[in-house]
């Protein structure tokens, strides 16, 4: 074999994957057909859970560092103000959710952070043209050279050559009627403390949202036509009412479809698919590129001790489902940008098998206090862990969620999968004084 991994597409989904194989000391190769890195926003809103998985992977600080939480929306008509509010009003962080909030941060200074963390550089101007598997891995071609892997993954977005190479369907719908332009903008004549929004119907609306850490606004507008400066210029022009907001530069710009899609399977053989390429949706929500971080992040793992793999698509494809029909409905809610439910949030996921008061195999595991330090430092790393907690020890996955909870049980998960128990370390979590 060549390397272990082979990650087709260097996004956040791919990027994440690297992170938490290169921890493990996997062999891997990521590479991307792109000759260099995305340099559009796509996606600003980190979530609560993919900052806990950040967190995790030890880049939390320069993701912190380069966001920003509570941004009040304002809405105007014309030079008016005619309302201020805060999505997240209320959401503060507490012992067992340290990061309570949804956090501005532009895709791809989150992407940006994720390659400077890793060991080896992302191999850019790098296509997959083909592959074919067997019982024993995958040979792929990239970049015109045969490459040999015992698995292949696609993270290679909406439009996925792996997906479709694997005849991998690709079922729901594309919204012809939900359009909207979309942009990295330079501007004056707003300050960068609110996210500002024009428009009293749907068809003239116009939002412009500082990005954290740039001089940028991005730009997001509904309507159709030809991306173009001049184009971008009359619709802030025409709905703004104001002269005093200036397009001054346009760095990237779009124009999106809302597709509303997603596999049937996750896997074929030794090919797994991750992110976009799985499923896409409404942006609303703030869901797309942390649903990708999760999808990464639960794969992960069970690449590195080839274990469990089967669970991906399992555990995996009812979030997608789930997420497909929540932002679909925050789209269609006519208030997209009203107080988000805690589910957006997606500290709530869980691949709970069974019902049951309390905490349960598949849960999240809460941070917390202990006399040894934060729950969440206690677990970072590449291991299963048992936390011998004082009401008893659970076993928790090195995706941070709950494997098993009291010591038959841990006993028993290990009998069923005895490989986890040579990537397991104990820790003894008393209660802080």
């Amino acid at each position: 074999m060549d390397t272990q991994v082979l990650i087709i597409g260097a996004g956040a989904t791919g990027l994440t994957l690297a992170l938490d194989l290169s921890r493990r000391g996997v062999p891997f190769r990521i590479v991307d057909a792109a000759p260099a890195p995305f340099a559009g926003s796509r996606g600003k809103g980190l979530q609560p859970r993919s900052m806990e998985v950040f967190h995790d992977l030890g880049v939390i600080e320069p993701v912190l560092a380069s966001g920003r939480f509570h941004m009040k929306m304002r809405a105007y008509r014309g030079t008016e103000v005619v309302r201020e509010w805060d999505v997240h009003e209320g959401r503060e962080p507490t012992v067992d959710r340290p990061y309570a909030a949804t956090m501005l941060i532009p895709q791809f200074r989150v992407e940006q952070i994720l390659r400077e963390a890793l060991p080896q550089a992302v191999e850019y101007g790098t296509p997959l043209t083909s592959f074919t598997q067997d019982e024993h891995g995958v040979t792929a071609v990239v970049g015109g050279e045969t490459v040999r892997a015992r698995y292949l993954v696609g993270c290679d977005g909406g439009k996925s050559f792996v997906r479709k190479e694997l005849g991998v369907s690709f079922v729901g719908e594309t919204h012809e009627d939900m359009r909207m332009l979309v942009g990295d903008v330079r501007l004056s004549g707003l300050d960068r403390e609110h996210w500002h929004q024009w428009g009293g119907r749907a068809d003239q609306w116009l939002a412009l949202c500082p990005l954290p850490g740039t001089d940028l606004f991005q730009f997001q507008a509904t309507g159709d036509g030809d991306p173009s400066v001049e184009l971008y210029r009359e619709i802030i022009r025409d709905r703004t009412g104001r002269d005093d907001v200036v397009l001054r530069d346009v760095t990237w710009m779009s124009l999106f479809r809302t597709n509303i899609r997603m596999v049937d399977r996750f896997r074929v053989g030794r090919v797994f698919l991750a992110g976009d390429s799985a499923h896409v949706h409404s942006p609303a929500g703030a869901q797309g590129m942390n649903t990708g971080i999760q999808d990464a992040y639960n794969l992960g793992w069970k690449l590195g001790m080839e274990t469990l793999l089967d669970t991906y698509e399992a555990e995996r494809k009812p979030v997608a489902e789930w997420l497909l029909g929540m932002t679909t409905a925050i789209a269609m809610s006519g208030n997209p940008f009203q107080r988000r439910g805690d589910e957006t949030l997606q500290l709530s996921l869980s691949y709970r098998t069974t019902d049951g008061p309390g905490l349960q195999p598949g849960d999240r595991m809460p941070d917390g206090v202990t006399a040894e330090g934060r729950v969440f430092d206690l677990l970072r790393g590449p291991d299963f862990v048992t936390l011998d907690l004082p009401d008893g020890p659970v076993l928790v996955r090195p995706d941070g969620y709950v494997a098993a909870v009291g010591r038959s049980a841990i006993d028993a998960y290990f009998g069923a999968n005895p490989v986890t128990q040579l990537h397991h370390r104990r820790v003894a979590a008393g209660s802080a004084a």
